[in-house]
């Protein structure tokens, strides 16, 4: 399995990692790295982790900084990360061992066992078997035997067969998620460096809208946008234009943009960094002016937005804000989004803050905390009748109450 392609080569020395030059101010990057990976350890210690064997890879970058074919290692087991108290062991892609040379945060690089049906075929259960003897020896060298050890993103056969080995496995997800919830004032230089660069995007989107445009062509602008100033990709395809912004979650595709129509956009964009820029925007296809309809629609996602904005406060429990947010009108109510407000840093991410009405069989209770980035959401349209309008903030949660991040202006011609 020792298969570093690139191992004996020689020229090298002057690879740029990833994710170390600076987009816009200063950032200290290795401190941000530094913070990231001490939260994971401190909520580790908290609930008695010796190990975890992350194979998200966003959670992989949180925790190292280390990063390579995000997308595709999502959904291939080819690269995970054994971390404990002292040490942090990359696993890296066939090939790949290269690309995290000089990552403070690593101890070491090793090659990784693809555990997956496309690598293995027939023979999966038995290359997970070998996966899970691999790790296990590596486990038990570091943590000792029957140590509690956290996983997630793996396939069922090589958990099994981890556990089989005699570790204790519980879920890696609650440790990684409330590490990643606290932002730094330096990890905040990444949020906004990403927003920035977002926002550029959006604005070149905004000024190519025209009747005739295609919502891919559309669409296509801001993602172009996006990996021409070093950002990764954009998550989902929410783009949509006319009939199609309601109800919400159509994807953009091939429809022609018509005149004087709503086009909503949610950026969901892994930009500078690795960090979510995650806001919404609706637009107006134009030549004409809004309607009446249109202007209504957007003055009442704008109010929903703002009303709760103004009351997320520091120490505020989720079930507070919950009893506490705007009433949705009943005949927005149906066509709601699915939650009030969200966390984000990577990703979308902890805590889901939900509406009131759907709080009993969805919500969950804890306290927004300073350091916690939220995006307050709206959808505002019809069930069945006419368009939609998408509407999200992205904020910091701050000691005395909130900042607001996201900074590109709201349509003067859709809210007069």
């Amino acid at each position: 399995m020792e298969m570093d392609w690139h191992a004996e080569r020689t020229d090298l020395a002057d690879l740029s990692l990833l994710d170390t030059e600076n987009a816009g101010e200063p950032i200290d990057l290795v401190a941000v790295r530094a913070y990231r990976l001490g939260r994971v350890r401190t909520e580790m210690a908290k609930r008695g982790i010796a190990a975890c064997v992350l194979h998200d890879q966003v959670n992989i970058r949180y925790a190292t900084g280390a990063r390579n074919m995000q997308i595709f290692s999502s959904r291939n087991t080819g690269r995970y990360l054994l971390l404990t108290e002292r040490d942090a062991i990359l696993y890296e892609f066939t090939g790949a061992m290269h690309l995290a040379n000089g990552l403070e945060t690593l101890t070491e690089v090793r090659p990784a066992i693809t555990a997956s049906f496309v690598a293995a075929g027939a023979k999966i259960a038995e290359r997970e078997r070998l996966w899970a003897r691999e790790t296990a020896a590596a486990l038990r060298e570091l943590v000792g035997a029957g140590a509690t050890v956290g996983v997630e993103r793996m396939n069922a056969g090589a958990a099994a067969a981890l556990a089989a080995e005699g570790f204790r496995l519980v879920d890696a997800q609650e440790p990684v998620e409330m590490a990643r919830c606290i932002k730094s004032p330096e990890e905040m230089k990444c949020v906004r460096a990403s927003l920035r660069a977002t926002e550029k995007g959006v604005a070149r989107l905004r000024d190519a809208i025209r009747p005739g445009l295609t919502e891919n062509a559309l669409w296509s602008i801001l993602h172009q946008s996006v990996i021409e100033q070093d950002g990764d990709y954009v998550e989902t395809r929410l783009l949509n234009s006319g009939p199609r912004t309601n109800p919400w979650f159509q994807e953009t595709g091939p429809r022609v943009i018509g005149e004087d129509e709503l086009i909503a956009l949610d950026t969901d964009v892994v930009g500078c960094h690795g960090y979510y820029a995650d806001f919404s925007r609706t637009f107006h296809s134009g030549p004409g002016k809004p309607s009446a309809m249109q202007r209504e629609l957007y003055r009442t996602a704008h109010e929903q937005v703002h009303y709760n904005m103004a009351i997320i406060k520091p120490g505020m429990t989720f079930r507070d804000y919950a009893d506490r947010a705007w009433e949705i009108p009943e005949r927005y109510f149906a066509n709601r989004y699915y939650l009030s407000s969200h966390g984000v840093g990577m990703t979308g991410e902890y805590p889901y803050l939900y509406h009131r009405a759907d709080f009993p069989d969805a919500g969950y209770d804890g306290v927004i905390e300073p350091g916690m980035t939220l995006c307050v959401e709206s959808f505002i349209g019809e069930e069945a009748v006419g368009e939609g309008v998408k509407l999200e903030q992205q904020i910091l949660v701050t000691e005395n109450g909130i900042e607001l991040l996201s900074q590109f202006p709201f349509e003067d011609r859709l809210l007069g």
